[in-house]
C-alpha cells in the first residue's frame, strides 16, 4: 500500500473532533479538488510502499483507541478491506475518510465521507486539464447510498460560500440522509479564513437543522502536515 504518512494526533474534523488517533494518510487519489489541503497524496501524490504487516505494527505501537485511515481517496487500494479488518481485530475504533466515490466492503466504525461540490472542481488549477475527469467522478449518488446503508456515517461538506447551500440541500434530499449526520465545514487553510466563513455559516446550520463542524487541526497548528 502506498502510503504518505502515519502520525498519532487528534481528530480535527467530524464528530468525533478531539478524539486522539492515529492517521494512516494513504497516497493516491481520483479527484482533484482545487482547494486540496493534501496535495502531496492527490496532485503531487508521493509516499512509499509499505507491507501490511509494517502498517499494522506501526498503528500499535501507539497508544490509541482510534484509528483513520485517510487519503487521498484510501477506498482505491486493493488491501483497504484487509488493513480494516486488522485494525478491528486490535480493538480499535475505525473511520474510513473517503469522498465516496469508490465502494469496498470495509469494516469500520465510521464511514466519513465528504461528497465534492462544484466549489472543488479545479476549472483553472494546473490549466484545467483535470476539470473533466474531477467533474465526471466527484459525485457518485449509488455509491454513496450503499456506503450510507451499510455504515454509520457522517456526511462532510466543505463549504466556500452561501452560494453551496442549494447544492448540499439537493445531495442531502437525494439520498435521502439523516440532517443529524449532516456537518458544514468551512473551507480554508488558516484560523482567519475559517474564522471569517464560520460566522455566517453557523447561522446556516442553525436555520438548515445541520452540525457545523470545525477544523481543530487547522486552528490549533495551521496548515501543516503530520498533525
Amino acid at each position: 500500500m502506498k502510503i504518505s504518512e502515519i502520525f498519532y494526533s487528534v481528530q480535527g474534523e467530524g464528530t468525533l473532533a478531539g478524539v486522539a488517533s492515529v492517521f494512516v494518510r494513504t497516497s493516491g487519489c481520483n479527484l482533484r479538488c482545487t482547494w486540496c489541503d493534501t496535495p502531496y497524496t492527490s496532485w503531487k501524490p508521493e509516499g512509499e510502499d509499505r507491507s501490511l504487516e509494517n502498517i499494522v505494527a506501526e498503528v500499535a505501537g501507539y497508544a490509541s483507541t482510534h484509528a483513520v485511515i485517510t487519503g487521498g481517496e484510501p477506498m482505491l487500494l486493493p488491501d483497504v478491506v484487509a488493513l480494516t479488518n486488522r485494525l478491528n481485530e486490535l480493538g480499535l475504533h475505525v473511520t474510513i475518510e473517503t469522498a465516496g466515490t469508490v465502494y469496498q466492503p470495509v469494516v469500520c466504525d465510521l464511514m466519513s465521507i465528504s461528497p465534492k461540490l462544484a466549489n472543488s472542481t479545479p476549472h483553472t488549477r494546473d490549466d484545467g486539464r483535470w476539470a473533466a475527469q474531477h467533474e465526471r467522478l466527484r459525485y457518485q449518488p449509488d455509491v454513496l447510498r450503499r456506503l450510507t446503508a451499510e455504515n454509520p456515517y457522517q456526511l462532510k461538506f466543505v463549504v466556500c460560500s452561501d452560494a453551496d447551500l442549494e447544492e448540499i440541500n439537493k445531495v442531502v434530499e437525494e439520498l435521502d440522509a439523516d440532517r443529524g449526520n449532516v456537518i458544514l465545514m468551512p473551507e480554508g487553510t488558516d484560523p482567519q479564513t475559517l474564522h471569517e466563513r464560520a460566522v455566517w455559516l453557523v447561522d446556516v446550520c442553525k436555520t438548515e437543522h445541520y452540525r457545523y463542524g470545525p477544523r481543530l487541526h487547522v486552528d490549533i497548528w495551521g496548515n501543516r502536515r503530520g498533525v
